[in-house]
């Protein structure tokens, strides 16, 4: 199964797409990643979501990615002896490390690490942002707070703090146990969730010790204020577009979302952009026309894939939400202006390297000789990933012997990848890539692909050969 978009698409599975018909159907209409949220799923459901989709991907005989995302901490108030309180603007109200009965003048605030971290002048913001508090005085037992936009709070509702920095990680004891369930159960990708600072992915890349791509959240302001570093230490970077808009005003969103996206793109990691893209979809079978053009935005900046979350997970119209975030995709890049603002976005390399340069001249000789694939024979998956930065307009075919690299490629932008074992020679080498692309119809009898790899072969950072191959009359052998 050929895609004809670059851009992939990352679909969450739920209550409404998890047996396996669905999830076919969900593959079938673009979906190139599933998303389990690990929120809402217990350890067994896990198991089980992982295997429906690996029956799935033996079916259709393509390299499925699978997406574990982690909770991360989880901060909420405690509870009000009689019911909701309303707070008015310029009210007292207190957060306490002792539990009491909630009232009007003060509730539990259950998580010792704010009450140690919060100081004069931060912000508290109730109910995702619907109220919002900032702290006057903390003797790390009470932190009283002064109302600046009131209204309703009521038994646990959630607190975000957009200026608090907590000295506690990002994984909590459930994200522990979750992420080792995910590694048992052999999935592509981890997503960390409300990272605040390098030293929050030290932790995770211990455990998973590079058995999956670990991909760090963005949704914090704390997060985008130390981006790059975040960047150095992350596989992947999503753009959680959600509590990003709770916690900053919301009209610096899209001007932070272009940031991540190109200096994502820079580093050649993959970049998603998630969080209500097709919204209304989750009870409509159409979406709007400002969901459409929030799709379109991030395929012309040149995002790696797009995410759909409530709407496929619990929606009315999962399949549907996934074919018409397709269909926009496809829209988008047969465009000219597509292909014209994916180059003038082309940036060059942080640390160029040898294998940089092979991958830009890739590129370059594949567009100039208007060659039918670029090949890319990749143990890591660093090669192909190299030659996706560059956003060529040829096709990448990516041919991995190593089954979860080709899966973590189902992510990367442009990447068609092929589980196939590793080239024994230059002959074979030609041999190999010539075949594969006339069979996955990448290319025909006479046409030219281009191929680059890594000498000696199966040897991880080595890309040093390029090549170009004419496929023979029988559609299987390189002159």
């Amino acid at each position: 199964m050929r895609r004809n978009r670059k851009v992939k698409i990352l679909a969450t599975l739920g209550p409404s797409s998890s047996d396996h018909d669905t999830v076919a159907r969900l593959h079938r209409a673009g979906a190139d990643v599933f998303r389990i949220n690990m929120s809402h799923t217990s350890h067994d459901k896990l198991r089980t979501l992982v295997a429906t989709i690996r029956d799935v991907e033996h079916e259709v005989g393509r390299p499925i990615g699978i997406l574990a995302d982690l909770q991360g901490p989880k901060l909420r108030v405690g509870s009000f002896a009689n019911g909701p309180a309303f707070l008015e603007i310029g009210a007292h109200f207190a957060f306490h490390r002792d539990k009491i009965d909630g009232s009007v003048d003060g509730v539990t605030l259950p998580h010792p690490e704010i009450l140690d971290a919060l100081e004069p002048g931060h912000r508290l913001l109730i109910d995702d942002g619907k109220l919002r508090l900032r702290v006057v005085s903390n003797d790390h037992q009470v932190a009283v707070a002064v109302v600046e936009v009131g209204g309703k709070i009521s038994d646990r509702k959630g607190v975000s703090l957009p200026d608090t920095i907590l000295k506690t990680g990002a994984l909590t004891d459930k994200d522990r146990a979750d992420l080792q369930a995910a590694l048992d159960a052999d999935v592509d990708w981890i997503a960390l969730s409300f990272v605040q600072r390098p030293e929050d992915l030290m932790e995770v890349h211990e455990v998973v010790d590079g058995k999956c791509g670990v991909m760090s959240k963005i949704e914090k302001p704390q997060a985008v204020e130390r981006f790059e570093e975040i960047l150095a230490l992350s596989d992947a970077i999503m753009v959680a577009r959600g509590d990003l808009g709770v916690e900053m005003p919301l009209e610096t969103v899209p001007g932070v979302q272009k940031r991540i996206i190109m200096a994502t793109r820079k580093a050649g990691k993959p970049v998603v952009v998630a969080t209500q893209m097709l919204e209304s979809m989750i009870q409509s079978p159409v979406p709007t026309r400002a969901e459409v053009s929030d799709v379109a935005t991030a395929v012309f900046e040149g995002a790696d894939a797009v995410m759909l979350s409530a709407e496929s997970a619990a929606g009315a119209y999962p399949v549907e939400a996934v074919s018409t975030m397709n269909r926009v995709a496809e829209e988008v890049e047969s465009s000219d202006y597509h292909k014209t603002i994916i180059a003038s976005l082309r940036s060059a390399p942080e640390t160029a390297t040898a294998a940089d340069a092979i991958s830009a001249s890739a590129r370059q000789m594949a567009e100039t000789l208007d060659l039918s694939a670029i090949v890319c024979f990749t143990s890591s998956g660093s090669t192909a990933m190299r030659v996706s930065r560059e956003r060529p307009s040829t096709p990448i075919l990516a041919l991995s012997p190593n089954r979860s690299i080709a899966r973590r490629m189902a992510l990367v932008w442009g990447i068609h990848s092929v589980i196939t074992d590793d080239a024994r020679s230059l002959s074979d080498l030609v041999q190999r890539s010539c075949r594969i692309a006339a069979r996955e119809e990448f290319a025909k009898p006479d046409d030219r692909i281009l191929i680059i790899a890594g000498v000696p072969f199966g040897a991880s950072g080595t890309t040093n050969l390029i090549r170009i191959a004419t496929i023979g009359a029988d559609g299987t052998s390189g002159l």
